[in-house]
């Protein structure tokens, strides 16, 4: 979705900021829950966090007891293969990670068959050609001013994935700017734009520019119901450490249990795409 004009930036600015109160997280048998978690990474910058991801994750499954299946082959993305699997999570992926159009009509349809999306600081970076996925994550990422000590706020305390983190939770980590954001996400985490190191005016320039009609807050953390699946999604994670890091787990976990909830049976009826870049149906 392209945005040209003050309205329509207005819209997004209260789409992504604007607090929605939501109910308590729902029971959810965990043993009935697998989840996929994905590694690929296309042509360019590859995070090295991503085996300490798969690492805490793998014990978080332990502890939590759901499953777990690890790939970076893109040749997992098959209906019949999807169907067994109550979320997919996409760790701090990259650029393009699948390889042909039938692997992303999979993913697509599993989608919209109310299948569940968790991603990871990175993945706004993922499939940046390709229109539908940037809709469903929100955005797609433009560029980050360096690693540094960040204020984030907590904006919506009211949704399952926040609760218990610090209202104002101050971490080091990378500010994530983005453009064609999507006007469906929800956010309920923000970057505290007024923290933000200045002292280089080259620096300072630019980020007065990507931020755009934001001036004081950034979505940090979203989610949103999309084209029939369930998206949550956080900018946060780029340290290896932060994967050892109580806060941050819990930050993640939540965001998993909150997304568990809200899959119920997969309904491949619902899934109307024909090809991976149709136009979604509104």
């Amino acid at each position: 979705m392209r945005i040209f004009t003050k309205y329509l930036f207005f819209v997004l600015i209260i789409g992504f900021l604007l607090p929605i109160g939501l109910s308590a997280k729902p029971a959810i048998n965990w043993k009935n829950v697998t989840i996929l978690i994905y590694t690929k990474n296309g042509k360019g910058y590859v995070h090295d966090n991503i085996p300490s991801a798969v690492a805490a994750l793998q014990l978080m499954a332990k502890q939590q007891g759901f499953k777990v299946e690890v790939s970076d082959d893109p040749a997992v993305f098959t209906p019949e293969n999807l169907k067994k699997f109550t979320l997919l999570l996409f760790p701090s992926t990259n650029n393009d990670v699948f390889n042909t159009p039938e692997q992303r009509l999979a993913f697509r349809r599993y989608m919209q068959s109310g299948g569940g999306f968790v991603g990871l600081h990175s993945v706004i970076g993922t499939e940046r050609n390709w229109t539908w996925f940037k809709q469903m994550l929100g955005g797609s990422f433009v560029w980050h001013p360096k690693f540094q000590n960040l204020k984030i706020q907590v904006i919506d305390p009211t949704h399952p994935s926040a609760q218990g983190l610090p209202k104002v939770w101050e971490k080091q980590d990378e500010c994530y700017f983005m453009k064609d954001l999507y006007p469906g996400a929800r956010a309920f985490m923000a970057h505290d734009l007024t923290v933000l190191d200045r002292t280089d005016a080259a620096e300072s320039e630019k980020i007065k520019n990507t931020a755009g009609p934001y001036t004081t807050l950034y979505p940090a953390a979203w989610y949103q119901t999309f084209d029939g699946g369930h998206v949550w999604i956080t900018a946060l994670g780029h340290a290896k450490t932060d994967y050892q890091d109580p806060t941050y787990l819990r930050h993640i976990w939540q965001g998993i249990q909150y997304v568990a909830g809200q899959v119920k049976k997969l309904t491949s009826s619902n899934a109307y795409a024909n090809s991976y870049d149709e136009p979604v149906r509104y």
